[in-house]
C-alpha cells in the first residue's frame, strides 16, 4: 500500500467526540451560576461538522457558543449569551472546514478591532498575533498599510476587516493568500474575487458593525493546567482611550521628582492611544512601534525587554526593505539581486532608519532599565508608551529627556500570556 503524503494530514478531519453541549458552573454555597454552551457546527459540501482539528492535526477539537445563563462576581458581570462574533462564524465560502487557529486568529483580529469602529480599520493575524494593523481614510487604504506593514508574515494569515468589503479591497486581499478573510458584509463581486483561493474561509459576521459595543465587555478567560486544574481569569480591558489619559510621565526618587520636558503633540497621541490599543492584542513580552496609524514594526513572546525592542526595530528594517523594493520593482527584498537598485533601497532605509524615525514606542511592561527604551531613541522614536513602575523610571525619564522625546505612563500593565 502506498505511503500517504504527509501534507495529507493538514486534509484529515479528526474525529471529534466531543458532546453537543457544555455547562460550566460556579457555586458559592447556595448560590449557583451555570454558563450553557453548544457546539458549533459548519455543513462544507456533503459533510456537517464542527472544528477540523485543533492546534495541530492530531488534537481533537470543538467550539461552543454561549447559549444561555451569565456569570456576575462582585463588580463585574460576563458578557451575555447571542452577541456572537468569532463562536458563530457564517461560512460564506470554506473548502475544508476551519481549525482552531482560524477561529482564535478571527478572534484575535476582532479584539483589535472593536476599539476602531468610527475609523475604517484592517487587522491581519498570523499565530494570534496581529502583523500588521492600520487605520485609513478608506478600507482599501487602510488594508493595503497593514498588508505592507509586514507583507511577508501576512501570507496565510488572517484578515479581519470593519467595514462591508467593497470589490476593490477584495480583489486586492485575492492577489495574495490568506487562510481567513472575516468582514461585516461583501459588496457585490468581491466574494467571486475571492474565490479563487478554493480552501479560504470567508466569514461573514454581523456583529462586526457594532463591535464598538464589546468595548470594556468582560469575558471568562480560562487556561487548563497539565495536572487537570483550571486558572480563571476576567479578560484584559485597556484603561487608557482617549487624549486626557496621556499625561507626561513623572516619578519621585531620593526625595527627588523626575519629569518629562515635553508633553506629547496631538499626532504622538493618536499613535499612543492606537498602539496601546493594538498592543492588547500581542502576546508578552512585547513592544511595537507605530506610526501614522500603522504598525511599523511589532516584536512578540521574547523573555527580554531590550531583546523584544530590537526585534521589533529589525523587522522594521526588512520590512521597510521588503516594501520598497516590492512597491517599486514587484520584488521581494529577499529576491532582489540588482546591487544598484539594493544600495538605492539600504539608502533610504537607513536615512529613515527603517520607518522608525518619529515613530512611537509602545511596550505592554515598564522597561526594568534604560537600555530598551534606549534601542528606540537610538532610531528617532520621538514618543514612548509604557506602564511606569520600575525602579529605574527615573532613568528612563532622563533617556527621554536627553533626546528631547515624550512619554506617557499608563499606570496598566498589558501582559497576553
Amino acid at each position: 500500500m502506498p505511503k500517504k503524503p504527509l501534507s495529507s494530514m493538514y486534509r484529515t478531519m479528526n474525529p471529534d467526540d466531543f458532546p453537543n453541549g457544555m455547562e460550566i458552573s460556579f457555586s458559592d454555597g447556595e448560590l449557583r451560576q451555570t454558563m450553557v454552551y453548544e457546539k458549533v457546527t459548519w455543513k462544507v459540501g456533503e459533510e456537517t461538522k464542527g472544528l477540523r482539528y485543533g492546534e495541530n492535526p492530531d488534537q481533537p477539537a470543538a467550539l461552543y457558543r454561549l447559549v444561555n445563563g451569565n456569570l456576575t462576581l462582585g463588580e463585574v458581570e460576563s458578557i451575555g449569551p447571542g452577541r456572537y462574533l468569532a463562536s458563530d462564524v457564517e461560512l460564506l465560502q470554506s473548502g475544508k472546514h476551519p481549525g482552531k487557529i482560524n477561529i482564535t486568529d478571527a478572534d484575535s483580529a476582532l479584539s483589535i478591532l472593536r476599539y476602531f469602529a468610527d475609523t475604517p480599520c484592517s487587522v491581519i493575524v498570523k499565530h494570534n498575533n496581529p502583523s500588521g494593523v492600520a487605520l485609513g481614510e478608506s478600507l482599501y487604504e487602510s488594508y493595503d498599510r497593514a498588508l505592507m506593514a509586514d507583507r511577508v508574515a501576512a501570507f496565510g494569515g488572517c484578515v479581519a476587516v470593519n467595514r462591508a468589503l467593497d470589490k476593490g479591497t477584495a480583489e486586492y486581499i485575492a492577489e495574495s493568500y490568506s487562510e481567513v478573510v472575516a468582514a461585516p458584509e461583501f459588496e457585490e463581486g468581491g466574494l467571486d474575487l475571492l474565490a479563487k483561493w478554493k480552501n479560504l474561509r470567508i466569514m461573514r459576521i454581523g456583529n462586526i458593525e457594532r463591535l464598538e459595543q464589546y468595548v470594556g465587555q468582560r469575558v471568562l478567560d480560562a487556561k487548563s493546567l497539565m495536572d487537570g486544574g483550571i486558572i480563571v481569569q476576567w479578560s484584559f480591558v485597556p484603561k487608557m482611550l482617549a487624549a486626557e489619559d496621556c499625561k507626561p510621565a513623572e516619578t519621585t526618587k531620593d526625595g527627588r521628582t523626575f519629569s518629562i520636558s515635553r508633553p506629547p503633540t496631538e499626532a504622538e497621541i493618536r499613535d499612543m492611544i492606537f498602539g496601546w490599543l493594538v498592543e492588547s492584542g500581542v502576546t508578552s513580552n512585547s513592544v511595537i512601534y507605530v506610526k501614522d496609524g500603522v504598525t511599523v514594526g511589532i516584536g512578540t513572546g521574547e523573555q527580554d525587554r531590550v531583546g523584544v525592542a530590537e526585534i521589533a526595530r529589525d523587522k522594521a528594517y526588512r520590512r521597510t526593505s521588503d516594501r520598497l523594493a516590492w512597491r517599486r520593482y514587484s520584488t521581494a527584498w529577499n529576491e532582489l539581486r540588482d546591487t544598484e537598485k539594493r544600495a538605492e533601497i539600504e539608502s533610504e532605509v537607513a536615512a529613515t532608519h527603517g520607518g522608525l524615525d518619529g515613530s512611537v514606542m509602545i511596550s505592554d511592561a515598564f522597561f526594568p532599565m534604560r537600555d530598551g527604551v534606549d534601542v528606540g531613541l537610538d532610531e528617532g522614536v520621538t514618543a514612548v508608551l509604557q506602564p511606569g513602575g520600575a525602579l529605574r523610571d527615573h532613568e528612563i525619564i532622563e533617556a527621554c529627556n536627553e533626546r528631547g522625546a515624550t512619554m506617557v505612563f499608563t499606570g496598566q500593565r498589558s501582559f497576553r500570556h
